[in-house]
C-alpha cells in the first residue's frame, strides 16, 4: 500500500466513526424531544382540564362572583393561553386529527360585583 492509499483509508475510517456517532447522537436528541414533547402535551390537557374544572366550579350558586376564584380562572385561562405557544413542539407526538373544529374555551366569565 503506497502512503496516499493508507492516508486515505485512515480518513475513511475517521468519517466513519464520526458519522456513527453522529448517527447516535442525532437518535437520542430526537428521544429526548419526543419526551419532551408528550410531556408538554401531557401538561396542556390538564391545565386545559384544571381551567374546565375551575370554571364550573366559579359557576356554581355557592361561589359565583367569587374574585379569588375569579382571578385564579383568570390566572388558569392565562396559562392555558401561554401553553398554545409550545403547540408545535406537543403536536409532534399527537396524530392529526381532522374532523377536531372545536376549540378550547378561554373566555373569562363575566364579573358581577355583589355589594
Amino acid at each position: 500500500m503506497s502512503r496516499l492509499e493508507i492516508i486515505l483509508s485512515a480518513l475513511l475510517f475517521l468519517s466513519l466513526i464520526f458519522n456513527v456517532g453522529i448517527l447516535i447522537y442525532t437518535r437520542n436528541v430526537v428521544a429526548k424531544l419526543l419526551f419532551v414533547s408528550e410531556e408538554l402535551g401531557d401538561l396542556q390537557d390538564m391545565v386545559d382540564s384544571f381551567a374546565k374544572h375551575l370554571k364550573v366550579v366559579y359557576e356554581l350558586e355557592m361561589f359565583y362572583g367569587d374574585e379569588t376564584l375569579q382571578h385564579l380562572l383568570h390566572h388558569a385561562v392565562s396559562l392555558n393561553e401561554h401553553l398554545t405557544t409550545f403547540e408545535e413542539i406537543y403536536s409532534l407526538t399527537e396524530e392529526p386529527h381532522s374532523d377536531e373544529t372545536e376549540e378550547p374555551e378561554t373566555e373569562e366569565p363575566e364579573s358581577e360585583d355583589n355589594a
